[in-house]
């Protein structure tokens, strides 16, 4: 661990440090975002949503290239051999730098000196939901629950080793309930397992819950965020219900390869900021999905990102989760 969180900070550093020799103003040619996820997802709308106003600042046309597959791997790969000129970027979840590295034996980019963050950009809270026919009232309701019944009720997940699952993972160490895990192939399967009453619960993005939980269809018990939403006042967080300091969330940030200038570095931050501080992409976007913006120095995203990585090093390596 420290080996990884010294290697990335000189990566940081470096990257800093180095002034960038670039004669012409940058952008002077079309940028590549290097996205994750297939279209469609929300790593994928959230690239082509800032990349479409880096786009207009720049007078530059951003290309938003998807490369899914293999929990985030292609993409990365991608991006760590890209040249370090800031014309190829990554928009990519947190399982990429915080989680595959604990996941995986071995990766096949290095997450400790392959990039350099330039920031964050959103996070999104989950939410604990259940089929309407599980007895419960409330998060505390549940896990009193389930500690009754050590081992018999299941819930849903979007993949060894995803953010639904790993959350899960976490709630059992926090609570001491035994649960059963049920993977599936996406979120969705999942959820329409939860309506349909085939499993009994899942963490899955808020966004998602809202419809199903408004209509009726699940019980939405808990939101992981740190902070209650200021559209849904009512619902409370896991945190408030006896679970200090848990969070259940999942965060996306802007990457580019090792040894990119410094300037560009900090170029593209500012415009990123830009961006963010609109306040029409704010209410228009970021407030219709529920992102909660992100936004930081390429310094404080590396605190961040540092922090992070021992929450998920704990909870994977104590759950015993391997992929491989």
């Amino acid at each position: 661990m420290k080996k990884w969180q010294c290697s990335l900070a000189v990566v940081v550093l470096l990257s800093m440090a180095s002034a960038g020799a670039h004669g012409e103003k940058y952008p002077n040619k079309a940028v590549t975002l290097v996205v994750t996820a297939a279209p469609g997802g929300v790593t994928d709308i959230l690239a082509r949503a800032v990349g479409q106003r880096l786009g207009k600042i720049w007078g530059q046309q951003v290309v938003v290239e998807n490369k899914p597959g293999a929990s985030n791997q292609i993409g990365a790969v991608a991006v760590a051999n890209a040249a370090p000129d800031g014309y190829t970027m990554l928009v990519t979840a947190e399982a990429t730098f915080v989680i595959n590295p604990w996941l995986y034996s071995k990766l096949p980019y290095d997450p400790m000196t392959d990039f350099v963050p330039i920031t964050g950009l959103v996070s999104i809270s989950q939410a604990l939901i259940t089929n309407p026919s599980v007895p419960v009232r409330d998060m505390k309701g549940l896990i009193e629950f389930a500690k009754q019944r050590p081992g018999e009720l299941n819930y849903g997940t979007f993949g060894v080793g995803s953010t639904g699952h790993l959350n899960m993972e976490m709630l059992q160490i926090a609570t001491g309930v035994r649960l059963v895990a049920v993977h599936y192939k996406g979120a969705t399967p999942a959820l329409t397992d939860v309506i349909a009453g085939n499993i009994q619960m899942m963490f899955i993005n808020t966004s998602s819950a809202i419809g199903p939980w408004e209509s009726g269809r699940v019980k939405l018990l808990a939101v992981g965020s740190n902070k209650r939403l200021a559209r849904f006042p009512n619902i409370s967080t896991v945190a408030e219900n006896g679970l200090q300091g848990f969070e259940a969330v999942s965060w996306f940030g802007l990457f580019a390869p090792r040894e990119t200038p410094r300037d560009v570095v900090a170029g593209i931050n500012a415009d990123v900021r830009r961006v963010f501080e609109d306040a029409q992409f704010r209410e228009k976007f970021l407030d219709i999905n529920m992102f909660e913006p992100m936004i930081s120095s390429p310094e404080q995203f590396f605190a961040f990102i540092k922090s992070d990585t021992q929450k998920w090093r704990n909870v994977i390596n104590i759950a015993k989760v391997r992929v491989d």
